[in-house]
Order: structure tokens, then sequence, then C-alpha cells
């Protein structure tokens, strides 16, 4: 049932994202930055804001806990996902979902690493969600990517 509901929530996301193309104000000085206008590259320990919801953002975080990849490919999209839980300097926890169907996976992936992002963030009562981590095969959506170990995984 988590599952379905988190696969729901991703795509609710993309349809949202692909049908909300407008620009946003900039708020600078924020760990998670909306990639889309933000001109500073200062940071500091504020969490992302409400207004970061459905926006392609970057930012970097600390691995806190890897959870088992969602294999089930037969789902509303189709798609696996690589999932893991990352804690900003702010103390704020984001779900990230990585899809494995059109990005590589991070192999050695280990808790306590830290891993710099582009994706979109999905606001959510447990601190939110980053997807899109990857390349649109279809070039209709920000490409993302993560970045661990000094390798970029898009």
């Amino acid at each position: 049932m988590k599952t379905i509901l988190f696969i729901l929530a991703l795509c609710v996301g993309y349809f949202l994202t692909t049908r909300h193309e407008q620009s946003h104000p900039s708020l600078p000085n924020t760990p998670v930055r909306d990639s889309s206008s933000y001109q500073s590259p200062s940071r500091t320990d504020q969490p992302p804001q409400q207004s970061f919801d459905h926006r392609t953002i970057e930012g970097s975080g600390q691995v806190v806990k890897i959870l088992p990849d969602d294999n089930k490919a037969g789902g509303i999209n189709g798609s696996r996902h690589q999932r893991f839980l990352l804690r900003l300097d702010s103390g704020q926890t984001v779900l990230v979902a990585h899809n494995i169907d059109l990005a590589p996976r991070i192999d050695h992936l280990r808790v306590g690493g830290t891993v710099e992002f582009k994706g979109e963030f999905i606001n959510n009562d447990r601190g939110g969600v980053l997807h899109w981590t990857h390349r649109d095969p279809n070039g209709r959506h920000t490409d993302g990517w993560l970045k661990y170990g000094g390798q970029i995984y898009q």
C-alpha cells in the first residue's frame, strides 16, 4: 500500500510539473535551491520551503538510511527506483527516489556519505521527496543528477 501511494505521489508530481511552467522568485541562501532562478553560491541551514514544492532544486545531504529498491516495474509508471534518505544541514530529511531504469544505480552508496543532487522536490509531511534525478529521455522535463564519490549519476 505504501509503495502504491509513493508511486502515485511521484506520478502526481510529474503531471503537475509538466502542466505548471512558470518562473518563480529566487530564494537565496538555502541549502536546497530552486535551480531555475537561484544565483548566489552561498548556502545556510534553512530547510526547503513550501515554495520549492514541485520545483527543480540543487543541494547536498548526508545519507542516513538506505532503503530497499522499489523494483515493482509493473507500477503506475513502470519504473524502478533506488531509495535512500538524506539529511540536510538543517536537519530536515528527504527521501531520494532515483530512477534506476533511466540512470545508473549508485552501487557503493553508504550511510554517512555525502550526496549532491539536482532534481524535483515534492514537499510532504515527512520532509519531502526528491525525484527526477536523471535525464528526461523525452526532453520535456529539466534533467537532474546525483553526485556521489566524485561520480555523477544521470
